[in-house]
C-alpha cells in the first residue's frame, strides 16, 4: 500500500496532543520504562539487539501496548478510554485507545507514529455494519518507510505480530464484502472518530453506534 501523510511533515508524526499526549507524566514513565528494557535486553543479548535498537525498542512497544493493555470490548469493562494516558492508567481501550497509546509510546521515544483506519464489517460477515477500525503506521530511521501495526490485541481467533515486511495485522480486509484499508496517516485522530467516542462514554453503547465515517479533518477542541 502507498501511504498518503495527512500531515506533510514528519515531525507532525512525533508531536503531543490532546489524546495522544505524551507529555503526561504517566506516559513519560513508561516510555523511559521501554528504554531501560531496551538496555537490558542489549546487554542480555548484544549480538541481536545491538544491530538496530530503534527497531528493538518499537518492538517492546508494540508488544506492551498490544499485550499488557486490555482490549475493552474482550475484557468486559464499561468506560471509553480516549486519550493516551487514560488507556495507560485504566489499563484497557478500544482500537482508537490503544492506537492513541501506541502513538504516544512511540512518539515519546523518537519514533514517528501515525492513527490509521480501515472500514470493517461490525461481525465479519456481509450482513453487518461497515465499522471503523483503528490501528497504526510508525516510521524508524533505520527502515526508512512505513509500516502497519494494530495491537487490539490477539484472541483465539486473532493473531497480530509485530512485522516488517510482510504484514501482520489483527484484521486483513476483504474487497468482496466491501472492506476497505484506507492509506492516510494521521497525525492527530480524525474528527469524526472522536465525536462519536465523546459522545458514547460506555463500552456497550459505543460498541452499537461504533465510528463508521472518516470526515478527512484532524480532531479540534
Amino acid at each position: 500500500m502507498i501511504y498518503t501523510m495527512k500531515s506533510p511533515n514528519i515531525g507532525a508524526y512525533l508531536e503531543s496532543s490532546e489524546f495522544i499526549d505524551f507529555d503526561h507524566p504517566k506516559v513519560r514513565i513508561i516510555a523511559s520504562y521501554l528504554q531501560e528494557r531496551l538496555l537490558q535486553r542489549v546487554k542480555d543479548e548484544p549480538e541481536r539487539i545491538l544491530y538496530d535498537p530503534e527497531l528493538e525498542l518499537a518492538r517492546l512497544t508494540y508488544l506492551l501496548v498490544r499485550d499488557e493493555v486490555q482490549y475493552t470490548f474482550d475484557s468486559g469493562k464499561s468506560e471509553v478510554t480516549i486519550k493516551a494516558s487514560d488507556v495507560l492508567s485504566k489499563k484497557h481501550g478500544t482500537c482508537f485507545g490503544k492506537s492513541h497509546l501506541l502513538a504516544a509510546l512511540m512518539r515519546a521515544n523518537g519514533i514517528p507514529a501515525a492513527v490509521c483506519y480501515q472500514y470493517l464489517r461490525q461481525d465479519r460477515n456481509e450482513d453487518s455494519p461497515l465499522v471503523l477500525h483503528a490501528l497504526n503506521a510508525i516510521c524508524p530511521e533505520s527502515v526508512g518507510r512505513w509500516f502497519r501495526l494494530d495491537t487490539r490485541g490477539n484472541n483465539g481467533n486473532i493473531s497480530a505480530e509485530f512485522s516488517i515486511e510482510e504484514e501482520c495485522i489483527a484484521y486483513p480486509v476483504d474487497p468482496a464484502r466491501g472492506e476497505t484499508d484506507l492509506n492516510l496517516l494521521f497525525a492527530i485522530p480524525d474528527y469524526s472518530v472522536i465525536r462519536v467516542l465523546k459522545q458514547y462514554t460506555q463500552a456497550d453503547e459505543l460498541y452499537n453506534h461504533l465510528p463508521d465515517k472518516i470526515a478527512g479533518r484532524y480532531w479540534q477542541s
